[in-house]
């Protein structure tokens, strides 16, 4: 790359929180998270989990 080259980058916040969280936490554990409070009855968990997540996470932002 030239000096003084520009390179792109994340349009906004989210954009780059999604790509970094997807790198440090991986699809598998995505996906598996869900199916295992579901599978052994933690669905309220799951509800409450979310809700704070996107209130303290935006919060942070």
């Amino acid at each position: 790359m030239k000096l003084g080259q520009r390179r792109e980058g994340f349009s906004n916040k989210l954009g780059f929180v999604l790509a970094a969280a997807g790198s440090a936490v991986g699809l598998g554990n995505i996906w598996r998270f869900p199916y295992l409070t579901a599978k052994y009855g933690g669905g309220i968990f799951l509800v409450t989990y979310l809700v704070l997540m996107l209130t303290f996470g935006y919060a942070l932002l």
